[in-house]
């Protein structure tokens, strides 16, 4: 029995994390349709695959380790997604809250700060995750902030899987 579990557990998916046109460590073009400063503000496209048996919700970050001189920006804190969700069109995660919980990035509540390097910068790593938790959608109170966020799902992640990407202006 140890056997074949293992053999199943070598042959499942990995969780892995994309965003349609943006490989994992590329640079965003020049003008992505992200940038909140002289651009769109838009969200990314995103699609995962892989998630483990017994995922109730996903949950998303996005964090710029370069931002505030080094001290980092959180970019997006969004939860309360959907399991059977494996997708997310560009512009989603910048709306209204639809299909998704917001959390609090740098300027308070909402989905995604659109990325803001100063000019000249060198390109900043942003680091999109995806969470994979045995919390049902409506567990987590809107407006939870990084920090909070971390500690409302210590104990209950199953899986996580990550990309960067970088840009600057």
């Amino acid at each position: 029995m140890f056997c074949a579990a293992m053999t199943a557990m070598a042959q499942a998916a990995p969780f892995t994390l994309t965003s349609p046109g943006t490989p994992d460590g590329g640079k965003f073009t020049s003008d992505p349709a992200a940038v909140r400063c002289g651009g769109k503000d838009i969200s990314p496209p995103f699609a995962w695959t892989g998630a483990p048996a017994g995922t109730a919700s996903f949950a998303m970050t996005a964090w710029d380790q370069d931002g505030q001189k080094g001290q980092g920006v959180a970019h997006m804190v969004v939860y309360g997604i959907a399991p059977t969700t494996t997708s997310l069109a560009a512009g989603v995660l910048s709306g209204p809250a639809t299909g998704f919980v917001a959390g609090s990035n740098l300027a308070g509540p909402g989905g995604l700060l659109g990325f803001c390097p100063p000019p000249g910068s060198a390109p900043h790593a942003y680091q999109f995750t995806i969470f994979a938790l045995d919390l049902p959608p409506n567990a987590l109170a809107p407006g939870l902030g990084r920090a909070d966020f971390f500690a409302a799902i210590k104990g209950h992640t199953l899986d996580v899987a990550s990309f960067v990407a970088f840009y600057n202006r």
